[in-house]
């Protein structure tokens, strides 16, 4: 019987060793087959012909797609727009719905030979260019000077002269409800606001009434175009200082006019309350200021009349006593 020499080590298999091996061999292996097999493949050869035909179909569906947005916008502005009596939902639904009809369009008008190139990627890219197309012409053909569908408008709601006195303790304005804090019974209050508009704020005609629950109507503080307000332009242009401050601009700078009329060609218009009331001064509570602005004439397009209303609150509150 063969016996080990006493100088000789003993060894021993590990089957845990072995098997553990013989798998990283396994690894090593296809690891080498993989990198064989992508050095074998190397570059896709580059067609000039594929490429440049890849390239004519892209050029056509990017003018088809802006011609198409183009023309859209020109059906709503001239053609169904002036059907419409205000800006109703359906004109700006209606473009982006037909932005299902750019894949179909390519089919029908681009040659199958470019067409049968276009993949999922190409309706997605055409489809956003078709709304972009549409957006940007609608803009130019609605906005001055080729038309004008937004109204006059307040240029910041409502303020009231600063009254370098212990009378008014305080003031908020939140959600068109201005209130002012008293610490007497009674105030002599000159109401300011101002009118805004893209073309032609002079023209436009306002309607701005007073209301209390203590009068039997409605008071009319103005009526007529802005223009032959003058009483009103006067009083608001002899305001020194407004309640609500100064305006800034977007860097927060000081730009020296009142934040109820921030913008130099902003028509400010101010009303004495008490004399309006024909007191000597207004009574506390709550006093409805109800705005209505109109222009029309040619500029004003498709619609030829924009309207514009809104309701303020001049609360005055007593919350001191003497």
């Amino acid at each position: 019987m063969w016996k080990l020499s006493p100088h000789e080590p003993e060894s021993m298999v590990d089957v845990d060793s072995a098997l553990r091996a013989s798998a990283y061999s396994g690894k090593r292996n296809k690891r080498g087959d993989n990198n064989k097999e992508v050095s074998k493949k190397g570059l896709e050869p580059f067609d000039p012909q594929v490429h440049a035909t890849k390239e004519v179909a892209d050029a056509y569906s990017m003018w088809l797609v802006i011609i198409y947005g183009t023309i859209i916008s020109i059906i709503m502005r001239y053609i169904f727009m002036p059907t419409q009596e205000t800006m109703e939902g359906i004109i700006w639904l209606l473009p982006v719905m037909l932005t299902a009809t750019v894949p179909s369009l390519h089919k029908i008008i681009i040659p199958k030979k470019y067409s049968e190139l276009y993949t999922r990627g190409n309706w997605f890219r055409s489809g956003f260019l078709f709304l972009f197309s549409w957006l940007a012409l609608s803009f130019l053909l609605l906005n001055p000077p080729l038309a004008d569908i937004a109204p006059p408008t307040l240029a910041s709601g409502i303020d009231i002269e600063y009254q370098n006195d212990s009378t008014i303790i305080g003031y908020s304005w939140d959600n068109d409800i201005y209130e002012i804090n008293l610490n007497e019974a009674q105030v002599d209050i000159v109401l300011g606001m101002a009118v805004r508009d893209n073309v032609d704020a002079e023209n436009a005609n306002i309607l701005v009434t007073l209301n209390h629950n203590s009068l039997d109507d409605r008071i009319v503080l103005a009526n007529g175009s802005v223009i032959e307000q003058s009483d009103a332009i006067n009083r608001f242009n002899s305001v020194e200082t407004w309640n609500r401050g100064e305006a800034t601009n977007i860097q927060k700078e000081y730009t020296g006019f009142p934040k109820v009329a921030s913008n130099i060609k902003d028509i400010g218009l101010a009303w004495n309350l008490a004399e309006e009331l024909d007191k000597e001064n207004i009574n506390l509570g709550e006093y409805e200021i109800f705005i209505q602005i109109l222009e029309n004439g040619d500029h004003v397009e498709p619609f030829g009349e924009n309207i514009w209303s809104k309701s303020f609150i001049l609360k005055i509150v007593q919350t001191e006593s003497l």
